[in-house]
């Protein structure tokens, strides 16, 4: 038999090793299970007032940033506010180094770990510490918090041993606002928009040209006139797309009916089936916005209720009937913060011909308001280029 090389030697020591620390892990785990099991079998322990508040070795705490879609702009975290997934908050000491990063989850919290004990917590001795909320491109933080820093400090009696000052404030965000859309050829209009009826900016837009401009705070209402492509559409507070205007748009004072998709299903997930508000449906299902993990636009993307409806695996869906209907708007995002940038194509019909096709550039963090305003179709076909999943909430039509 040779000799063993260096190599040998450490595969044996490292199994001989392996071997001890089994040897003598095994009689601990079960010394701990007998004295739980003993713990457990006297009724004395049920409801034991606790006398020994050293920090808890097995146990961290979030010390959380919350992050919320702020619908009314007003920089508080309202009725009609709902939490956003997604959004990147960084934690920094006080010196300003970097200590970890964190994406808000479905209920709008950004985690991080904190313990005076544990070794993998963010936060583990007490400090100053900055939190950091990563503003997406072309919004902003309504209450101008998007950088808060916050006091710990040690509390030996506490579960993991430290205690902030308090929890960082809640931080409102804000899509900017702006319409888009494109012009026939041929065709000359005026684009108008008001705030509580007052005009605050016209324009005139050129035959068969795109336009897209950014809508001031105030703006609540769009008026566009003449050419025969009138319309007038409440604005909300997402980014609009009127896709290509064409004439003979919806009646302002036609009766609108929203579909959420809420009243599909109490439970999770449900196929959209045909009949539901009189349509018949292919490849759309109605799901709730906490029923997948880190589901960031299924949950941005639900604008009322708690349910949202999307395209089964990425195909194309449709929904229809034989006898027309109008196709006022619907509310349209990315289902993925992975697919941020995927583009929508929705194409309508009026029997057997192609009325409208439109190219919608989705995100993952808010709506698009995508509002056609057709006035007759019988089928709605609604897919994207890359095949992600498209999500739709709040689907208005004359029925």
């Amino acid at each position: 038999m040779g000799d063993f090389g260096p190599a040998e030697i450490t595969i044996v020591v490292a199994i001989v090793l392996a071997a001890a620390m089994a040897f003598l892990y095994w009689p601990m785990r079960q010394a701990r299970l007998r004295r739980k099991t003993q713990r457990r079998a006297d009724p004395a322990n049920d409801y034991a007032v606790r006398a020994d508040w050293r920090p808890s070795t097995t146990t961290t705490l979030n010390y959380s940033a919350f992050v919320y879609m702020d619908v009314d702009g007003d920089g508080k975290y309202g009725l009609a506010d709902r939490p956003m997934a997604g959004i990147m908050v960084r934690l920094f000491d006080g010196q300003g180094a970097f200590i970890a990063a964190e994406r808000s989850n479905n209920g709008g919290f950004a985690n991080f770990k904190m313990s005076a004990i544990r070794r993998r917590a963010a936060i583990r001795s007490p400090g100053t510490y900055r939190f950091s909320v990563s503003v997406p491109p072309g919004w902003r933080a309504s209450g101008a918090n998007q950088d808060q820093s916050l006091q710990l400090s040690d509390a030996p009696a506490s579960l993991v041993g430290l205690v902030g000052e308090s929890l960082p404030k809640p931080v409102g965000l804000v899509p900017g606002r702006r319409l888009t859309g494109k012009m026939p050829a041929g065709i000359e209009t005026t684009l108008s928009v008001t705030g509580r009826g007052q005009l605050l900016e016209s324009r005139t837009l050129a035959p068969g040209a795109p336009f897209r401009f950014d809508l001031p705070d105030r703006a609540d209402e769009m008026l566009i006139s003449g050419g025969g492509l009138d319309r007038r559409l409440a604005l909300s507070s997402y980014p609009t797309d009127l896709g290509l205007l064409s004439q003979g748009s919806i009646a302002p004072d036609a009766a609108l009916h929203t579909i959420g998709f809420d009243d599909v299903t109490t439970r999770g997930l449900r196929k959209v089936p045909c009949g539901h508000s009189g349509l018949d449906w292919r490849n759309l299902n109605a799901m709730s916005r906490d029923h997948v993990k880190d589901s960031e636009g299924y949950v941005n993307g639900n604008v009322s209720g708690a349910h949202i409806a999307y395209t089964s695996s990425g195909h194309p869906a449709e929904f229809s009937r034989e006898r027309p209907f109008g196709f006022h708007s619907a509310m349209l995002t990315a289902a993925w913060l992975m697919s941020e940038g995927e583009t929508a194509v929705i194409e309508s019909w009026l029997g057997e011909q192609r009325i409208a096709s439109d190219e919608i550039v989705l995100s993952a963090l808010a709506p698009v308001h995508y509002a056609p305003m057709l006035k007759s179709v019988t089928r709605v076909r609604l897919s994207t280029k890359h095949h992600w999943q498209l999500v739709l909430d709040d689907l208005v039509l004359v029925l």
